[in-house]
């Protein structure tokens, strides 16, 4: 019988890695699955959902902009209202769901402009092209794939968005690599995440639920922004939510985790070269 047990750190770090993965595939594939039918059609749900959303950042008018399921309630804000979108502009959402913010996004950067949403969930990319039909939008596309392995060309991105994903991720410094690649020259991110604000508790930090759940994964500020620097952005801005506790405080029945993370939004750029009269 083969001992598959990791004999190294880097196994070890894979093995980790991947049980993490796994963790987080199975939560939203369990989410896309359900969505359907968690909430039906009734008022009382809807207004829950609505609540949700208000909270997250997002205007009445944006709530009943998206048609569909894409609106599954799992950010922590509203990126596009950071991202200053222009008409014309290619957008890509790192871990897209059921594409709520890629179709906020569309309807910024009009016909001429893309959107891109990639998720590594299965289950989540067959809901969000479910609802392309329901919001006819034909400028946006959603790609299965990791956001550490981007399937994206390079430089051809002008703004990333991502809502409450990259702290799932167990190699973050591959993600923003991977952003700064695709990214054109004076391209930018605007992302919506969770940052860790004091040390979790052992048992956060190690199980693979609580990463998947937006909350073992977490990374301090000085942490990102070293990890945003070293992969090549500039004008790094990682600003907390002062409000963010409100709904951070739902997320755990048996404890505060607002005591731990806070909700922050991240903006950097990737330089454009510089001009030579």
């Amino acid at each position: 019988m083969t001992d598959t047990t990791p004999t190294s750190d880097a196994d070890r770090e894979r093995s980790t890695g991947e049980e993490q993965r796994t963790a987080v595939r199975d939560r939203y594939a369990r989410i896309a699955t359900e969505s359907s039918s968690c909430c039906g059609d009734t008022s009382s749900c809807s207004e829950s959902s609505t609540d949700k959303s208000k909270q997250l950042g997002y205007s009445d008018a944006e709530i009943d902009a998206v048609a569909g399921n894409a609106n599954l309630n799992l950010g922590c804000g509203n990126p596009t209202a950071i991202a200053s979108l222009e008409e014309g502009d290619t957008v890509l959402d790192l871990g897209s769901g059921g594409g709520f913010d890629c179709f906020l996004a569309a309807r910024e950067v009009g016909p001429v402009g893309h959107v891109i949403g990639v998720d590594m969930t299965p289950e989540m990319i067959e809901t969000a092209r479910e609802n392309i039909e329901a919001n006819d939008a034909s400028n946006v596309e959603f790609r299965l794939g990791e956001i550490e392995h981007l399937p994206v060309a390079d430089a051809s991105v002008d703004v990333i968005l991502s809502n409450c994903v990259i702290n799932l991720s167990p190699e973050k410094s591959k993600v923003f690599r991977e952003a700064y690649r695709v990214l054109r020259p004076g391209g930018r991110l605007a992302v919506s995440d969770v940052v860790l604000t004091a040390d979790l508790p052992q048992d956060l930090q190690m199980d693979p639920a609580s990463i998947a759940a937006c909350v073992g994964g977490a990374a301090s500020i000085p942490t990102l922004e070293a990890i945003l620097t070293d992969a090549g952005f500039t004008d790094v801005s990682i600003e907390p939510r002062g409000d963010s506790d409100e709904f951070i405080r739902d997320w755990d029945d048996d404890r505060d985790l607002s005591d731990y993370i806070v909700a922050a939004t991240i903006e950097a750029t990737k330089p454009a070269p510089e001009s030579h009269s």
